[in-house]
């Protein structure tokens, strides 16, 4: 079931309603219980994912140690050199 947003042309209130695709739309507004309520046109949301979240790893194959196939390795980044004195760097101007 869609949700369809509403809004109340007399007090402005603005709320959500969970309802079926062949529901009558809102008329009364919950909040001020005047007979102005319009629904609002909205691009809706598509799809929508609840839940923890979802992983590259969530799809990978039971019993394979490497990551996933197309996944991003991180990048290693080589140890930085330290800079010592040298005979150059010590000189007397």
């Amino acid at each position: 079931m869609p949700t369809y947003e509403y809004i109340c042309q007399d007090c402005g209130h603005e709320f959500d309603k969970w309802q079926n695709i062949n529901a009558d739309p809102v008329r009364i507004c919950p909040k001020c219980s005047h007979l102005s309520v319009q629904r609002k046109i909205s691009g809706g949301s598509g799809l929508i994912f609840k839940g923890s979240g979802f992983y590259i790893t969530d799809y990978a194959r039971k019993g394979n140690t490497a990551s996933a196939p197309g996944a991003a390795s991180p990048k290693k980044t080589p140890p930085k050199k330290e800079k010592t004195a040298t005979a150059e760097t010590k000189k007397d101007t």
